[in-house]
C-alpha cells in the first residue's frame, strides 16, 4: 500500500488529480468553519455541549457527524451532504417502485445523467426544508434553555439562513462532483470522510485527558485498558475490511455459439454477491428511526412521551435489541431493492449463460435468490453487533462516546468502505500507467 502511494506522485496525471483531491477537501473544510449570519456562536457551542451529555444520541449528532462538526458551530456547510444522501437513497427508492425511473436508469449514461439531475433537484428542495425548521428552531429561546442563540430574529434571519444553508450544500455536492471528474475517488465519499476524521483530533484530546500521563492522581484509564481499545480497534478494522470485502462467487457458464465462421461464448464467469449489499445505509436508516423518538422529547415536554424516549436512548437494553432489528430489516429492505433476481436470470438467459447445475430461468432466479437471502442475514448480523459495539466500548471501558464512536457504527464503516475504495483506484491508475508503459516499449523495440 505504502509502495503504491509512494509510486502515485511519480505519475504526473495521477498526482495531480491527488492534489486537486488534496485541495478541494481543504476548501470544504475550510469552509466548516465560516459562520453563518446573524447566529451567537458561544451561546450555541454552549448548548450542544450541553445535549453531548446524550452520548451522540440524537439526530443532530448523526448530522454533526456527517458536516464534520459544522453543524454544532452551525456554519455555511451545517447540512453537510446529508440532503443529497438523502435525495440519492429517495431516488434509489423511486427507480426500484416506479416503472418510469426504472426505465430511465436502464438507458445507461443518459439516464443516468437524468436521475442525477432529479438527485441534485431533491438536494435543493430538501436542503431548503431543513434549512427553514432549523432558522425556526435556532429562534425559539425556550428549546435551548433560556440561551438566546439568534441576535435578531424574524423573516430576515429565516431567508438568510435557508440561502446561506442551501447554497453551502449545494457547493459542497459541487466540490464532490469536482473530485469525482478531476480527483481520485468518489467525491461524496471523499467529503463525509473527511468530515469524519477531521473528530480524531477532538477524540485524541478526550483520550489524552482521560490517561492523564502527566498527573497519575487524575488518571481515569489505566494503560492497560489503553492497549485493550488499541487491540480491540485493530480487531473491528479488520473484520470491516473482510466483510465489505466479501463476496459470494456463483460460477457461470456461457454456451458456445457459431456466427458465421466465427464462435462466440464457452467461457467460465462467475457473479460476485456482496455479503453486505446494503453498506453504511442500513445504519443511516435505523438511526434516524430510533433516535427520532429522543429528538422529539426535547422539543415535546409529556411525561409519557419522555417516558418512551428515555427507554430509547443510547446505553439502554431496549435501545441495542431495536437497533439491531432495525439494521437488520433495512439490510434486506436495502438488498431487495437494488438486486434483482429475475432480472440477472433474464440476462444471463439471453446471453446463453446458466449456473451449472440450476436450470435458466425461474430455477436460476429462485437459487439467487435463496443464496442471496442467507449472506445477507451474516452480513446484517455483523453490521448490527458493528453498531452497537461503541455502546458495549463506552459502558465497558468508561469512555465518551465521541472515542467510543471510532470502534464501530457509521464513521468506522464509511472511512473504511471509502479508503478502499480509493486505495482501489489509485492501484487501477498504477496498473494502467505500467501496461501502457509496457506497450510503449515493445512498439519501439518493433520498429528497431
Amino acid at each position: 500500500m505504502f509502495n503504491a502511494l509512494i509510486n502515485a506522485f511519480k505519475i504526473p496525471d495521477l498526482k495531480r488529480r491527488l492534489i486537486i483531491t488534496g485541495a478541494l477537501i481543504a476548501v470544504y473544510r475550510v469552509g466548516c468553519y465560516i459562520p453563518t449570519p446573524g447566529i451567537d456562536g458561544a451561546a450555541l457551542a454552549d448548548f450542544f455541549a450541553r445535549i453531548a451529555k446524550t452520548q451522540g444520541g440524537t439526530l443532530f449528532g448523526i448530522i454533526n457527524m456527517f458536516s464534520g462538526g459544522a453543524m454544532e458551530r452551525l456554519t455555511i456547510f451545517a447540512l453537510g451532504i446529508m440532503p443529497y444522501i438523502s435525495s440519492s437513497i429517495i431516488m434509489q427508492l423511486l427507480t426500484a417502485v416506479i416503472p418510469a425511473f426504472e426505465k430511465m436508469a436502464k438507458e445507461g449514461k443518459a439516464g443516468y445523467e437524468k436521475i442525477n439531475q432529479f438527485t441534485r433537484y431533491g438536494t435543493v428542495l430538501l436542503s431548503v426544508i431543513q434549512s427553514y425548521f432549523i432558522a425556526l428552531w435556532l429562534e425559539n429561546p425556550a428549546r435551548f434553555e433560556g440561551l438566546q442563540i439568534v441576535m435578531h430574529p424574524g423573516w430576515g434571519f429565516r431567508i438568510l439562513t435557508v440561502l446561506t444553508l442551501t447554497t453551502g450544500t449545494i457547493f459542497i455536492m459541487w466540490l464532490g462532483e469536482q473530485i469525482q471528474e478531476r480527483g481520485i475517488g468518489n467525491g461524496i465519499s471523499l467529503v463525509i470522510t473527511a468530515g469524519i476524521i477531521s473528530r480524531i483530533p477532538t477524540a485524541l484530546n478526550q483520550l489524552f485527558v482521560l490517561i492523564s500521563p502527566f498527573a497519575p492522581s487524575r488518571r481515569q484509564i489505566q494503560p492497560i485498558t489503553l492497549l485493550i481499545m488499541a487491540a480491540l480497534l485493530g480487531i473491528v478494522v479488520f473484520s470491516v475490511i473482510l466483510i465489505t470485502q466479501g463476496i459470494r462467487k456463483i460460477p457461470v457458464q456461457y454456451a458456445r455459439r457459431i456466427v458465421g465462421r466465427k464462435i462466440y461464448g464457452g467461457q467460465s464467469t462467475y457473479i460476485p454477491l456482496k455479503v453486505d449489499t446494503s453498506g453504511v445505509i442500513a445504519i443511516i436508516f435505523a438511526q434516524s428511526i430510533i433516535l427520532f423518538p429522543a429528538t422529539l422529547a426535547s422539543f415535546i415536554p409529556n411525561p409519557g412521551f419522555q417516558r418512551i424516549a428515555q427507554s430509547l436512548i443510547r446505553g439502554q437494553a431496549l435501545y441495542s435489541i431495536v437497533y439491531a432489528l432495525l439494521i437488520i430489516f433495512f439490510c434486506y429492505f436495502y438488498t431487495a431493492i437494488v438486486f434483482n433476481p429475475n432480472d440477472l436470470s433474464e440476462n444471463m438467459k439471453k446471453y446463453g449463460g446458466f449456473i451449472p447445475g440450476i436450470r435458466p430461468g425461474a430455477p436460476t432466479a429462485e437459487f439467487l435468490d435463496y443464496v442471496m437471502t442467507r449472506i445477507t442475514l451474516a452480513g446484517a448480523a455483523f453490521i448490527s453487533v458493528i453498531a452497537i459495539f461503541p455502546d458495549f466500548i463506552m459502558a465497558w471501558l468508561k469512555v465518551p462516546y465521541l472515542v467510543a464512536s471510532f470502534f464501530g457504527g457509521t464513521g468506522v464503516l464509511i472511512i473504511v468502505g471509502v479508503m478502499l475504495d480509493t486505495l482501489k483506484q489509485i492501484e487501477s491508475h498504477l496498473l494502467t500507467h505500467h501496461y501502457e508503459g509496457f506497450i510503449k516499449s515493445s512498439q519501439i523495440r518493433g520498429r528497431r
